[in-house]
């Protein structure tokens, strides 16, 4: 798949005429719409065929995403195959799923790192509408694992909690990095 320089040469001088800070409200606005028809794509497969077949069918779109997603970054910011945990972490900080999760904690060394999503806008935002837990674990593992994998095949991305499983109050998904 070919990347194609994004936008046309009056977009790119329009964008680059405003303000930092107004640039980068700019960029997470669109981070977060894309996350927007996610959601509504997945509400409206939910409303129709169950929440099973939603999940079965965004874990798919995730795990494509992950692979182009990660096989840019690498591209863009001249990632080598075979990338260590840090580098793997550093562009999984950058990819549209991690930009729209503010409530974030991310450990790294060396060998292993541990990732916490101790809010998820996603969850919260289905709670509000009166709408039980996503069971994210198929789709989030699909993409991180995929992701990763993109960037060292010998990576290994483990679970430690994720919805469906029961987690604390404080506390949505934990997931584990390690490059054995």
């Amino acid at each position: 798949m070919n990347d194609y320089p994004p936008g046309s040469t009056k977009d790119r001088e329009k964008l680059a005429e405003m303000p930092i800070e107004e640039l980068l409200d700019f960029l997470f606005l669109q981070v977060r719409n894309l996350w927007r028809v996610d959601g509504l794509y997945f509400l409206g497969i939910e409303e129709k065929f169950g929440t099973q077949a939603a999940t079965e069918i965004d874990s798919q779109v995730w795990q494509i995403m992950a692979k182009i997603e990660a096989k840019s970054l690498r591209r863009m910011f001249k990632v080598n195959e075979n990338a260590d945990v840090p580098t793997i972490m550093n562009c999984l900080k950058k990819s549209s799923w991690a930009l729209d999760q503010p409530f974030k904690v991310i450990e790294v060394n060396d060998q292993r790192a541990i990732l916490r999503v101790e809010r998820c806008r996603t969850q919260e935002a289905r709670l509000n509408k009166d709408l039980e837990e996503f069971p994210c674990k198929q789709v989030r593992f699909g993409y991180l694992k995929n992701f990763a994998k993109t960037l060292n095949s010998s990576v290994e991305v483990n679970c430690l909690v994720c919805p469906p499983d029961e987690h604390p109050s404080d506390l949505w998904c934990k997931w584990e990095f390690v490059l054995p």
